[in-house]
């Protein structure tokens, strides 16, 4: 826990230090190529593609067309590729289960709808990774343009696939991954003995069933990631022209950048490139107002 206190450090400094390194001594600034996950995620990221262009380095990002929140900014450059949807197609397959959030139902219902809309949203996302790394033109654009690093969310392994098809060092920004694909990549130490599974709602103080859950319970979680990762690793495959898995391709990250809190985490091992940099979702919140914060008190 030490250890990795010392890692905690500012998300500005920290994703500088990170440029750095990756660019080399005595750069002024890295030429930086950025491949988000939609949605929230990349309102996430979007602070520190902010960030990182302040301190002088040019920012690429990559995105599909059709798109939830992936918009021009005067921060970085953005660069699209055709969308295989309509979009009337990607609204439905994207945003047309999302009213389950407030339906009540059976649990086994529920599940399977669940696992319905998660196939409709992997598939979009699929199907626009194929779209980009199928797109030659833009791959052949952005092999001359002499990037430095490939800033990505493995969430959508896209950016994860398309770094290691160019041979360019890889920034992973991101809260986890599902099935432990993380700690895989990076042949990190998991014991089920006192870290809490995704989804468990166990603590790191557990009697004996509930570290029986601890263990069996991420078997549940594998038929979610033969969903939504297997088409990547086929798609790597086919692009290197040799047999690649998904921990393959998330093992040539050369630093993960967790925007959990350490200290709001539960204690487990981490390897060198593995950093917390601080609660980084969504954005910054409002200050409240003066009214509101008489209210409160």
């Amino acid at each position: 826990m030490d250890m990795a206190a010392r890692f905690l450090v500012p998300l500005p400094t920290l994703m500088g230090l990170l440029i750095f390194l990756c660019v080399g001594p005595g750069a002024e600034g890295g030429k930086v190529l950025v491949v988000p996950m939609d949605g929230s995620h990349w309102l996430s990221m979007k602070e520190a593609v902010q960030e990182l262009h302040a301190r002088g380095h040019q920012m690429v990002v990559v995105s599909p067309e059709l798109n939830m929140h992936i918009k021009e900014e005067d921060f970085f450059t953005l660069t699209t590729y055709a969308s295989p949807y309509t979009q009337d197609e990607f609204n439905h397959l994207l945003l047309g289960q999302t009213y389950l959030i407030f339906e009540r139902m059976h649990f086994l219902k529920m599940f399977l709808k669940a696992m319905e809309s998660l196939k409709s949203a992997a598939l979009v996302f699929q199907r626009s990774c194929e779209e980009l790394l199928h797109n030659k033109e833009l791959i052949r654009h952005l092999n001359a343009s002499s990037f430095e690093v490939v800033l990505t969310d493995p969430v959508y392994p896209c950016g994860a696939v398309l770094a290691k098809y160019l041979s360019l060092p890889a920034v992973f920004f991101l809260r986890s991954i599902p099935c432990d694909l993380d700690v895989e990549g990076t042949q990190c130490p998991n014991p089920s003995s006192y870290i809490p599974r995704l989804f468990t709602m166990n603590s790191d103080h557990m009697t004996f069933l509930q570290r029986v859950k601890n263990m069996l319970y991420p078997l549940a979680l594998k038929y979610i990631c033969h969903i939504s990762f297997t088409p990547y690793a086929s798609l790597a495959s086919e692009l290197l022209q040799r047999e690649v898995s998904m921990v393959d391709v998330f093992s040539f990250a050369s630093v993960w950048l967790f925007r959990g809190e350490f200290v709001l985490d539960y204690p487990r091992p981490i390897m060198p490139n593995m950093v917390f940099s601080g609660g980084r979702n969504c954005g910054q919140r409002k200050p409240l107002s003066q009214l509101n914060g008489q209210v409160s008190k």
